[in-house]
């Protein structure tokens, strides 16, 4: 989404109460800056605002560490945890594996059970490993043709669409 006033990435969605109705704001940085800063207003809002700088000078670390956990990458899709943060979807079901100790909580938090009682889509893999050897081989011709190394990529193309005849696409 993009801030309200420039063309740049919004990070900051702020819902002011205007004469008893919600009203949303969506900035960038700078923007949410000037729009929390105090200005001449008097009273609870000259209060409030200022409270709403101190609270986003607080939020905007941009030279925070990123912790072991953020660093931490998948074997199969090269995904990091802190990417996943940042998008909220993961890169493949081994994800679920990788980052188990930071994902458990979070979907007992969203969903109040950590396992799928459900229905799975029709368009699903029906042989999860093999969908996850596709996915490596896929990642390996990605880095052997950006290695220029083409005979490689030649040999995981043919491995790729052997699996994918097997599977019955």
């Amino acid at each position: 989404m993009k801030c309200d006033r420039c063309p740049k990435l919004a990070t900051f969605h702020i819902t002011d109460i205007e004469q008893g109705k919600p009203k949303e704001f969506h900035f960038c940085d700078e923007h949410a800056r000037q729009h929390l800063s105090p200005s001449s207003e008097v009273g609870e809002k000259a209060e409030m605002s200022s409270l709403a700088e101190k609270l986003s000078q607080g939020v905007l670390e941009p030279n925070r560490e990123i912790t072991a956990v953020e660093k931490q990458v998948c074997p199969v899709c090269q995904m990091s945890f802190q990417e996943f943060r940042n998008t909220g979807r993961l890169g493949c079901p081994y994800d679920y594996e990788v980052f188990r100790d930071e994902l458990m909580p979070l979907l007992e938090n969203i969903h109040e059970e950590t396992r799928h009682t459900g229905k799975f889509p029709r368009r699903a893999p029906r042989d999860p490993v093999r969908q996850t050897e596709l996915i490596q081989l896929r990642n390996e011709q990605k880095r052997a043709i950006a290695a220029e190394d083409y005979e490689a990529a030649a040999r995981i193309r043919d491995q790729i669409k052997s699996i994918e005849n097997d599977l019955g696409r």
